[in-house]
């Protein structure tokens, strides 16, 4: 669960991990933005697992860089079509004929239009006009 420009939303409240099966194992992919579950911490490859509760907890930061070429393939074919769009239309009218595009702006025309960019900088977001 990613929300761009602010910490993840805890899903798995530390109740639901003491209630999870002795030996469960929790995967937070979301790690390196704070986490979703009440329980996780960053942890290594060299270190990579700690139990609590009874559940072991798997927090290594930064997962995708784990499998490179796999990761590559999914985030490629995930903005592809929006690199396209991009190319095809022009920025201005790719951004204003796609709502999900317009959301991933973070600057327009040097102006800060992203709420949590604006927010982590200490300033107001200026409204998207493509």
């Amino acid at each position: 669960m990613l929300i761009p420009g602010a910490r993840a939303p805890v899903l798995v409240s530390e109740s639901m991990v003491a209630a999870m099966k002795d030996g469960a194992v929790v995967v937070d992919v979301a790690v390196d933005q704070g986490g979703c579950v009440a329980t996780i911490r960053p942890t290594t490859l060299t270190d990579p697992v700690y139990r609590l509760h009874g559940v072991v907890h798997y927090g290594v930061t930064n997962m995708p860089a784990l499998v490179p070429r796999t990761s590559t393939f999914a985030l490629t074919n995930a903005t592809l079509p929006w690199v396209l769009a991009l190319a095809d239309k022009g920025p201005a009218r790719a951004v204003a004929e796609d709502r999900a595009l317009a959301r991933g702006v973070n600057v327009w025309r040097g102006r800060i239009v992203h709420p949590g960019v604006a927010e982590a900088v200490g300033e107001r977001p200026a409204p998207l006009a493509p």
